[in-house]
């Protein structure tokens, strides 16, 4: 009576029998190698040795690397690094005039009964900005500030002293607010962004080298303290030697008081949301994790 083998019971009696794997008889599949050409054996093997007739490239007089032939080379024709360490990544502002921004309400193209942020200076082609050429927003400087006379609430990321105080001479509002890459160029191309379906992400928090600016009263920023603002703004007018106007009994102080959240990026439009450009409408998250993930400041 004959029983059945086990399976597996032939690959093991191989293996059994097979010599151990060691170094001396490693060998490598045949036909996956080929053997070296012969080279230098004059006649019978080609007498250049495959280099070609004479020159630098058969010889091998190949020059060290960066000699360019004994003219100065590169590495020493440049300044050395740390003259100007960083400048790759120094943030630049583009000059917003309050000339240019004039011009811009007397030509319909900014709205000044409306907040106004850099998606209105964009669209009414006043300031270019390229987050991609290290562009960090708008500087509003002070050239005109004797012919400004408009009343608004606008937002940019710098601005000198004449600037602010020819603005809040005439009862309007400035604020200095941080964007980062990601959120600036979704201010200032919001249609493509919003084509796209995606939510609203969360602006991110300045740079440590950035908080010391954008938390002080003297240059509006967006983290200082309300009060102190306000204490700032009438030491600012006695400096300048005009009544600062009270914007509490202005007809338009909804409008100038408005301020964007520290995590906004638009007027109106909260983190997390989502603007259907097809059907207009606005989707807002239920979620409770969502929820806390776009209130929170962390």
């Amino acid at each position: 009576m004959s029983f059945p083998k086990k399976p597996g019971g032939k690959a093991l009696d191989v293996l059994q029998n097979l010599p151990r794997i060691t170094l001396a008889n490693l060998r490598p599949e045949p036909g996956s190698t080929k053997p070296d050409k012969k080279r230098g054996r004059g006649q019978h093997g080609g007498n250049r040795s495959g280099r070609g007739h004479k020159g630098q490239r058969q010889r091998g007089t190949l020059p060290r690397l960066g000699f360019e032939g004994g003219q100065t080379p590169f590495y020493l024709r440049i300044p050395k690094y740390g003259y100007n360490e960083g400048h790759s990544r120094r943030p630049q502002y583009q000059p917003l005039s309050l000339k240019r921004l004039q011009y811009l309400i007397d030509l319909g193209r900014v709205d000044p009964t409306q907040p106004v942020d850099l998606t209105q200076l964009v669209n009414a082609r006043g300031v270019t900005i390229q987050p991609m050429k290290r562009d960090f927003g708008v500087q509003l400087v002070d050239e005109g500030a004797d012919i400004f006379a408009a009343k608004i609430n606008i937002e940019v990321q710098r601005a000198s002293e004449g600037a602010i105080a020819a603005i809040e001479r005439n009862g309007g509002v400035v604020t200095t607010s941080f964007y980062d890459p990601i959120s600036l160029g979704i201010l200032i191309r919001p249609v493509p962004f919003f084509t796209r379906g995606q939510p609203i992400p969360k602006r991110m928090l300045p740079g440590e080298d950035m908080v010391p600016y954008y938390t002080s009263a003297e240059n509006r920023g967006y983290l200082a303290d309300p009060e102190k603002i306000q204490q700032a703004r009438l030491a600012l007018a006695q400096k300048y030697g005009y009544i600062l106007p009270d914007i509490s009994k202005d007809e338009l102080y909804q409008m100038l008081a408005m301020r964007k959240d520290v995590r906004q990026i638009f007027f109106g439009l909260a983190p997390g949301w989502v603007v259907n450009m097809s059907e207009k409408k606005i989707l807002k998250p239920t979620d409770e994790k969502l929820l806390k993930y776009y209130s929170s400041y962390v």
